[in-house]
């Protein structure tokens, strides 16, 4: 069979929710959405049903898969209902919804429901993709409040720039969100992975750890708990050809890569279909038998070419670590002008093999 796999250690996993749990005033969400940003949201969630408050998912396929797979924890759609009559099926599974528009709003006053809902309001405090500007919240809140079919409301927002811990926005978000839900008692969620990270002084009832539950650092520091998550996916493959080239000879399509002097190249069975980045540079670092190297030329569907000039031990069938425990994710992302999460997001084709060691 082809080499490529997708390793998920689910005991990082674990580990990591408990040190994102510690950096929480309280509850903790574990986003669990896009198939848990690749990892496989049913093993994922399983994995941490004993020690999850609950999970958070984009949309209602998401929830009832969850449902389906034995997990009773509360789950919330972060995106809420696509059409109103979603609506008895969110009854019907148990799911705590978000509203975030005025039609949700008044679908869900209108709706003739089995029993009420559990309800988190988003007010757009600054991101401006969705929910109730800060003007409207306090009467959107009091419309809910009379509903008889709203059992309890969270107060939630999110912040479009906690990654940028110089910048002064997320502290400009989170004031013009406590400033609009003042009288209002309610829990609270605000704090999303960068949030949990970079600001420490902001908190809330509720978090949605999302990207840092799979080990991936959305926030550059150094310092406390941020240093201890550990990578979820192991993404690697084997070389299945070498070839000893001159001065002078290109090395993929395109001949992004020309050897300045004598090269030794290992081609391994990954590529842009497995989910592996096509613009990721040469010079993006991979691992050979746990030497680091680095990538050669342009990303092919199928394959991809590493350096293996000076590891004379290196050939066919050397394991080679795209990113894992050895290769930061971060650092790859960063190579190819993009983020973690759409890598991870973007891993298909591959074999998944979960295991819970350490």
């Amino acid at each position: 069979m082809r080499p490529a796999r997708a390793l998920i250690n689910l005991q990082a996993l674990r580990h990591n929710y408990q040190l994102a749990r510690q950096l929480c005033a309280d509850k903790a969400l574990a986003v669990v959405k896009a198939d848990a940003y690749g990892h496989g949201a049913v093993a994922c969630a399983q994995a941490l049903h004993d020690v999850a408050d609950g999970f958070a998912v984009s949309c209602l396929e998401e929830a009832v898969e969850l449902r389906a797979a034995g997990v009773t924890l509360p789950i919330v759609l972060l995106e809420g209902f696509f059409a109103v009559e979603e609506l008895a099926q969110i009854v019907e599974y148990n799911l705590w919804c978000v509203i975030h528009a005025q039609w949700q709003l008044e679908a869900l006053e209108q709706a003739v429901l089995l029993q009420p809902l559990q309800i988190w309001l988003k007010m757009d405090s600054g991101m401006h993709r969705v929910g109730f500007f800060p003007q409207e919240y306090a009467a959107v809140w009091q419309r809910l409040q009379v509903s008889a079919n709203v059992a309890s409301v969270v107060l939630m927002t999110h912040f479009s720039r906690a990654d940028e811990p110089s910048s002064e926005y997320t502290q400009q978000q989170f004031q013009a969100f406590t400033e609009a839900i003042v009288g209002m008692q309610a829990p609270i969620s605000v704090c999303n992975s960068p949030a949990l990270l970079a600001w420490p002084e902001i908190r809330s009832d509720w978090s949605r750890p999302g990207i840092i539950l799979y080990g991936s650092q959305p926030v550059a520091l150094s310092e406390g708990l941020t240093t201890e998550f550990q990578p979820v996916m192991t993404l690697q493959s084997k070389i299945i050809a070498v070839r000893e080239l001159p001065a002078g000879e290109p090395v993929g399509y395109g001949a992004q890569f020309v050897a300045a002097g004598p090269v030794r190249v290992g081609i391994v069975a990954i590529g842009y279909a497995d989910g592996y980045p096509r613009h990721a540079p040469t010079g993006t670092p991979v691992a050979v038998d746990g030497c680091r190297t680095q990538l050669l030329g342009r990303v092919s569907m199928d394959m991809l070419a590493v350096d293996l000039t000076g590891l004379s031990q290196a050939g066919v069938g050397s394991a080679v670590e795209l990113w894992g425990a050895q290769i930061s994710i971060d650092e790859v992302a960063a190579a190819a002008g993009t983020i973690s999460y759409e890598l991870l997001c973007n891993v298909k084709r591959v074999a998944y093999e979960y295991s819970t060691n350490d």
